[in-house]
């Protein structure tokens, strides 16, 4: 019986795998495993053409689209990167990628390998095809847990169920920093560390940063502040219309009524009262740090001090210039000495403990608030030059996961790819630190000249190169506006000129030449100047 056509090609066809299967086991593996990288070659080679050319064809038509994403849509792979459902999506696709791979590694080799092997070489190649699909499966557990913390990161930003009466509202169908060319975040520490009844704000900083340029001020306040102003328009005003303190009391220190106790007081008596809000009392010193320095606050970013640490160490640590020796501990109302200090010197690595102490340590400093200010600062611009792309990426996992257990804060996740790229600014702009000058312009925290503070906050913005005053500034117009909004310095709520029975302490409103620039020559304004190393105690 003579054999039909489809019999003669089905036996060429075998006969032609046959011969390809006559090369050694080491060729036959050698393809299987580079394969993996081309997904279909393989099955080319074994002479499954179609089946190779549908594979390998979908697997260019993926390499294509993804080089293209790459290269000319990267706003999109951020966007996506930055999008919690999205990231679901990307996490099902590189699981879905990693099952295939092994399937197709797997597959290949049965169909390469020699039909007859010794037992040695099949052991060998099944070892090796073991090892190589463990590689891709740890792989893709690595890539996933990188996105599943990712996607934990995205969460811990404002969604849009989040509530806040203090953010600006920003439209959506025109340029995010047209509408807010100088951005203003207010930087929280909080502190509820043992024998505390609730979080305190032992650091309290604004970073103003030009969104053009990415050129950032910093400016830090005293924890023990007095009579914290409110605008005007605030129903926190009509309760403490000459700021937070009770003149009941009179002059005197009122620690209930400090800068660091309001994100805990206020809340806890008037809660509510700015309105629904996922955070109270970050709301309140929004609020009130925008009237004290004539800015309007649009975010807040607020940091754990207590895990302040893990975010360090993430980051593989910190260098920073130690001037004087920094306390590790102590206490200086209980009179308890300090463990340990940081030793001065240049150019000193801490880890995440060291830094927060570096931060931190105030037993027995001198002018122990202002220096501790001035550390923070140095802090952050230690913790931005860190912070490379390369760095980042290496320690992405431990960041993250650091991030996500540590940080709250009201920026909206949608606002997230515009800050990637206003990061990259800030890391190749200035940093610069507005002096306050406390001697000049708040000699006590009971009565604190706030009106001095604005005047410098203006003049220094302004000389950096924003448009408008300090204060119009910070809202960009009626684009960015706010539901809370911070009004003009002059008509701010202003602290009581008299407290009574007492004199008037309060300095003149009107900084002196050198305050006014937003610091003296001696401190200078630029940080790597006030951070460098100049051995000797703080003044």
């Amino acid at each position: 019986m003579t054999p039909s056509r489809a019999q003669r090609a089905a036996r060429g066809t075998r006969a032609r795998r046959a011969r390809t299967r006559r090369r050694s086991a080491i060729t036959a593996l050698a393809i299987a495993v580079i394969g993996v990288l081309v997904p279909g070659t393989a099955y080319l080679a074994a002479r499954r053409t179609r089946l190779g050319a549908v594979v390998t064809g979908i697997t260019f038509a993926v390499y294509g689209a993804a080089a293209y994403v790459a290269l000319r849509k990267r706003d999109v792979v951020v966007a996506w990167g930055l999008d919690a459902n999205r990231l679901l999506w990307i996490i099902g696709g590189l699981i879905t990628v990693g099952v295939v791979s092994v399937i197709v590694l797997v597959t290949s080799y049965k169909m390469l390998r020699p039909i007859t092997l010794v037992p040695t070489s099949r052991l060998f190649g099944s070892l090796v095809i073991g090892v190589v699909c463990f590689a891709l499966a740890v792989s893709t557990a690595s890539g996933t847990q990188k996105l599943l913390a990712q996607r934990e990161l995205v969460r811990v930003f404002a969604g849009d169920g989040a509530k806040s009466q203090t953010r600006p509202t920003i439209a959506a169908n025109k340029d995010v920093w047209q509408q807010l060319p100088r951005l203003n975040l207010l930087l929280l520490g909080a502190d509820d560390g043992e024998g505390r009844d609730g979080a305190r704000t032992d650091s309290v900083m604004v970073a103003s940063i030009d969104t053009k340029t990415g050129n950032t001020s910093l400016i830090s306040l005293t924890r023990n502040f007095m009579r914290m102003p409110f605008p005007a328009d605030s129903p926190l005003h009509q309760k403490f219309p000459t700021g937070f303190w009770d003149p009941k009391l009179g002059d005197i220190e009122q620690p209930e009524f400090y800068l660091d106790a309001m994100y805990r007081n206020i809340p806890k008596k008037y809660p509510g009262i700015l309105g629904p809000s996922d955070n109270e009392g970050a709301d309140v010193l929004k609020v009130s740090v925008g009237a004290a320095l004539g800015l309007n606050i649009h975010y807040y970013v607020q940091i754990n001090l207590a895990g302040f640490a893990q975010v360090v160490d993430a980051l593989g640590g910190i260098t920073v210039n130690i001037n004087y020796p920094v306390p590790v501990g102590g206490n200086d109302d209980k009179n308890i000495p300090p463990s340990r200090y940081l030793q001065p010197g240049p150019n000193q690595p801490l880890n995440g403990t060291d830094a927060l102490w570096f931060a931190r340590g105030r037993y027995n400093v001198p002018t122990a608030d202002l220096a501790r200010q001035a550390r923070q600062r140095c802090t952050f611009k230690a913790i931005v030059e860190r912070a490379t792309p390369q760095n980042v990426l290496a320690n992405y996992e431990s960041i993250a996961k650091a991030g996500e257990q540590l940080i709250r804060t009201d920026v909206p996740q949608n606002l997230l790819k515009h800050l990637v790229t206003l990061g990259q600014r800030v890391k190749t702009g200035k940093l610069a630190n507005i002096d306050l000058n406390k001697q000049k312009n708040f000699p006590n925290g009971r009565n604190p000249n706030y009106a001095g503070m604005r005047a410098i906050v203006a003049q220094a913005v302004n000389s950096a190169g924003s448009a408008g005053s300090a204060g119009s500034a910070g809202s960009a117009g009626s684009a960015g506006s706010r539901k809370t909004t911070t009004v003009p310095p002059s008509t701010a709520a202003q602290p009581s000129s008299k407290p009574p029975g007492k004199p008037s302490t309060k300095p003149s409103a009107k900084p002196s030449a050198e305050s006014s620039t937003g610091s003296s020559a001696k401190d200078g304004g630029d940080l790597t100047s006030a951070c460098a190393y100049n051995p000797g105690p703080p003044k």
